[in-house]
């Protein structure tokens, strides 16, 4: 006996007590996000969805396919001396290679560590693998441009949106003089 009841009087009082609390967290779930040209994903069925724009894509490259169609890929290492020559990888240089991003038989796709092929709105899941406090922050606000209301429809910007996924650290910028005060001016 627990103060007067007992123990069988109880554990149907915490099963309906769960149920109703469980009933509560489903109807208070935020609703599905919406958008022109924003696409909500989720890596699986229990990550949230991240509306997020179409990524900048420098004109005239993608989808990657349309050249890539006709070339046998080669997976070698190796200096890029016909394409991509702009390209200057400094991001984990030594470390990385454009096919440990780039999906070798469908360059239209992004590859995961899993081998998961992804698109290229969800880039924010392959950056997340190795940065992951940042792709905490992102999700939840903190790093990254995120608009929208606090309680209702957001929309994420991508990582590459900020970021040259080939080379991602900010460049250094001129700091510009400080505004002039009001009383200075007259």
């Amino acid at each position: 006996m627990i103060r007067g009841r007992s123990r069988r009087g109880l554990v149907p009082g915490i099963v309906i007590l769960a149920a109703c609390l469980a009933a509560g967290v489903a109807s208070s779930a935020p609703p599905q996000e919406k958008g022109n040209a924003v696409k909500p994903h989720a890596a699986n069925a229990q990550e949230k969805q991240f509306a997020v724009p179409t990524p900048p894509f420098t004109p005239g490259i993608f989808p990657c396919s349309e050249c890539h169609k006709e070339m046998k890929p080669n997976p070698r290492r190796r200096e890029l001396k016909d394409e991509h020559t702009n390209i200057v990888l400094n991001h984990a240089e030594g470390q990385r290679w454009c096919l440990d991003c780039h999906d070798v038989s469908n360059r239209d796709k992004l590859r995961l560590v899993s081998g998961e092929k992804i698109g290229f709105d969800e880039s924010f899941r392959l950056c997340g693998q190795c940065h992951g406090d940042k792709y905490r922050d992102w999700k939840v606000g903190v790093h990254g441009k995120r608009t929208g209301m606090w309680n209702g429809e957001k929309q994420y910007l991508l990582c590459v949106h900020c970021h040259n996924p080939h080379d991602p650290r900010f460049k250094p910028i001129q700091p510009m003089p400080a505004p002039a005060r009001p009383e200075d001016t007259k």
